[in-house]
């Protein structure tokens, strides 16, 4: 059994959802939390930390984004749309959180999240910071 965690931004995001979403999204949990890395999709291409984090297409545009700091341990990071508002773009505030962004003529391909059953490793201080940044994002958020 995978500890699936979501941060202070993903858990507001997730209560956002309604419906069919928010079916989509509980489904997800269940399935990450039974079957770690290979519930997920595939990994963020672009510099570090991306490549350590993988995505999980939902319903529709909505998508996830998770980091394992262990093997056993799961941060659900973000969870949101994935359009063109810049102020909404899932991808945008992955961006902001990692504080990199990808260049506009970089190739984007789609590495399966798992190797071997093994998620990307994400060690503890990139989850915490990652956490820590959530965490700002979030209050931000609420203002």
């Amino acid at each position: 059994m995978i500890k699936v965690v979501e941060t202070p931004v993903a858990s507001l995001q997730a209560a956002a959802l309604r419906g069919p979403a928010r079916q989509a999204y509980d489904r997800f949990l269940d399935e990450l939390s039974h079957r770690g890395c290979a519930a997920l999709g595939y990994r963020v291409t672009g510099p570090e930390p991306l490549p350590r984090l993988c995505v999980k297409h939902l319903r529709g545009t909505d998508r996830v984004v998770v980091a394992f700091p262990e093997p056993d341990t799961a941060w659900v990071l973000l969870v949101g749309a994935h359009d063109d508002d810049p102020g909404r773009n899932l991808y945008d505030a992955l961006y902001e959180l990692a504080g990199v962004r990808p260049r506009l003529n970089e190739r984007r391909t789609k590495p399966p999240c798992c190797t071997d059953g093994t998620p990307p490793s994400a060690d503890a201080d990139l989850v915490d910071d990652l956490v820590a940044r959530a965490r700002a994002l979030a209050k931000s958020r609420r203002r």
